[in-house]
């Protein structure tokens, strides 16, 4: 059985961060969020991985290089343009054949990861099985209705949803979804909606399956979305310190201290995790934290917030929180005095702090 992850968005949601990275590789507890979907494929034993890729491809492609580092030999297939789930797949026909396929977003993030719903689609054998999940806002979501415990109709973001299941970013297929994605036009969006190419199996008589997922999940598409996924994973990481820690700082609870790291004179609550290289001095770092590699932070608070790295923070009077910081950035002090800020930054920004 083969994968097919999808990295070849443009991750408008998350701008400007998405100007001058891939939304798959922001890093969430400080690894980007891409490696969690392949790890989770390497555990369900898929070792043949094709990864769809688009603008991004040249640093999608170094950040995972061969896959050899999770067991998994890896496939990049070019698609000039996002034009939809479906597209992808179609893109992917020399390298996925008729072969059993799973579809995974890359930027998806699955606490449980996907074993046992591979198993289950590689015992029951269906021609689809669809990961769902029950969700308070159903309108928001592709949405899907079952019939004697499978899939009779799928409603993409419906005004008036037949259920409370939404599509989680993961998909399995075996080969007549090929057939599928060749026989459907696209959407009023102008793209293929894998949503279409399922229903095309519904009604030709296949059978799709739903597995329902108990555990958390995400689309970490928004910022929101993104600081949520960070706390979960920060909430279930084991402490431990490869750094430095003077005898005038404290460290409480679940916190993880990278290689070469140094904190001075400052206070880390956990959960919380600090990056290889990075320099806290005379500074809080809150919970549910992360603060990439070789970043600096002096003089300055700040908790639930994600730093990419290289980044620099200084002398800020009040509190950041609930912030999405790029790389390379700076935030210093300017004349006045608000108690907190919210911020997303893009990358090389500079920002002066009233």
């Amino acid at each position: 059985m083969k994968a097919l992850v999808l990295c070849g968005g443009t991750g408008t949601r998350l701008r400007p961060i998405t100007h001058t990275m891939a939304k798959q590789l922001v890093p969430i507890a400080n690894k980007p969020v891409l490696y969690y979907g392949l790890e989770a494929l390497a555990a369900a034993g898929i070792e043949d991985v094709g990864i769809i890729v688009g603008d991004t491809r040249k640093e999608i492609m170094e950040a995972v290089g061969d896959g050899s580092r999770w067991g998994i030999r890896v496939t990049y297939v070019y698609q000039e343009e996002p034009l939809g789930l479906a597209h992808a797949v179609l893109t992917a026909e020399e390298f996925l054949g008729r072969d059993d396929f799973v579809m995974y977003l890359g930027d998806n993030l699955i606490k449980d990861g996907i074993t046992g719903c591979m198993d289950e689609f590689r015992g029951n054998k269906p021609n689809s099985q669809i990961l769902l999940a029950h969700v308070t806002e159903p309108r928001l979501f592709g949405v899907a209705e079952l019939d004697g415990g499978r899939i009779s109709r799928l409603v993409e973001k419906p005004k008036d949803p037949p259920s409370d299941l939404a599509l989680v970013g993961v998909y399995m297929f075996d080969g007549n979804i090929m057939d599928a994605v060749k026989a459907i036009k696209p959407s009023w969006r102008g793209e293929l909606e894998i949503t279409d190419a399922i229903q095309w199996l519904i009604d030709k008589g296949m059978r799709v399956d739903p597995h329902i997922i108990d555990g958390w999940w995400k689309d970490t598409g928004r910022l929101e979305d993104m600081l949520e996924a960070n706390r979960i994973m920060l909430e279930i990481i084991e402490p431990g310190n490869e750094g430095h820690i003077d005898s005038d700082s404290q460290v409480h609870g679940r916190v993880i201290i990278e290689e070469g790291a140094q904190i001075i004179n400052s206070t880390i609550r956990g959960p919380a995790i600090i990056g290889e290289r990075t320099r806290v001095v005379n500074s809080f770092v809150g919970p549910f934290t992360s603060v990439y590699y070789d970043v600096s932070i002096i003089n300055s608070e700040i908790e639930h917030s994600i730093v990419l790295e290289k980044s620099k923070i200084s002398d800020i009077p009040g509190r950041i929180e609930d912030s999405l910081i790029g790389q390379n950035v700076e935030v210093g002090r300017s004349p006045s005095k608000p108690s907190a800020y919210r911020l997303m930054l893009g990358d090389n920004s500079r920002v002066g702090i009233l």
